[in-house]
Formats: C-alpha cells, structure tokens, sequence
C-alpha cells in the first residue's frame, strides 16, 4: 500500500525520479541519529540539467522558482531513496539553497519559494523549514540553483 506522502505525490502528479549519482568525492545523503542530510541537488531532469545560467542576466524569476522546485523534488527522491519511505520524515529541519545569480540580483528568497512551496505541498506542516537563500557567482555545470536538505526522520 501507497504511504501518505507517497499519495499525496501521485494526486500532484509527481513521480519521483531515480536519484543522481554523487559528481565528485561525496556520498548523496548521510543519515546519523534521528537526522537525515541530503548533498545539494541541482535542478537535474531526465535529459540533464534543466536550469542553466544565472538569474539576473539569463534566466527568468519563473524558471528560477522552477528549477528550485526541481531541485526539491530531487531532494524527495535522495530522502526516499535513503529512508525507503518517506512517510519515516518527521519534518524538513532546513534547506540551504544557492541560487547563481548577478551581484546585483537580490531576490534569492523569492527563487527558493519555489522549493519551499513544494516541500510544504507534499509534507504539510512537516515541511515548514528553516533556510538560508544565498546568491552565489557560479555553480557546478553552470546550473541556475542547488539546494541541500536537513530531515528529522523516525529509526521505526
């Protein structure tokens, strides 16, 4: 039988996708105690990276938000894939998200929305979250966002 959040993804119309594979030296997650810490993710789809570019020169406040919705959703395959259930997240503790943009760009907060909704969309009140949104000069393959995640998680 479907979990809750696994249902609640499917009546969104999401499907998880298979997680990607660690780029360099690191492992995609650690789960130590009752926390689960999930690598930063880019807004990776199934034909590669979606988002390019940086915000406030290329890419648009929309596609912005879209790609740090991607980014969680790749956030929820990493937990699903680490925990086997995602039913087992007590709560998302914190996201900390890097948007590649302009230095004179100064609406981080508002791109990272975009992953915020999301986790509070699938999780509820479980996903309402700490965060930091922090403009950056560059990031890996150019992408547009990358985010990383801190779970509270159950050991049942």
């Amino acid at each position: 039988m479907a979990g809750n959040i696994e249902s609640r993804l499917a009546d969104m119309g999401l499907k998880l996708p298979n997680p990607a594979a660690p780029a360099a030296n690191y492992v995609p997650f650690v789960v130590t105690g009752n926390q689960l810490f999930i690598s930063g993710q880019l807004p990776m789809g199934a034909s590669g990276i979606e988002y390019v570019g940086r915000l406030g020169d290329n890419v648009t406040i929309d596609d912005g938000k879209a790609a740090a919705r991607l980014c969680a959703i790749n956030l929820l395959a990493q937990a699903n894939a680490a925990l086997g259930d995602l039913d087992k997240v007590q709560r998302l503790v914190k996201l900390v998200a890097f948007v590649n943009s302009t230095s004179d760009f100064g609406d981080q907060p508002q791109i990272v929305n975009g992953a915020s909704d999301l986790m509070v969309e699938v999780l509820g009140d479980a996903g309402r979250h700490a965060r930091s949104a922090v403009g950056v000069a560059n990031l890996p393959f150019g992408a547009s966002v990358e985010i990383e995640a801190i779970f509270e998680i159950s050991k049942d």
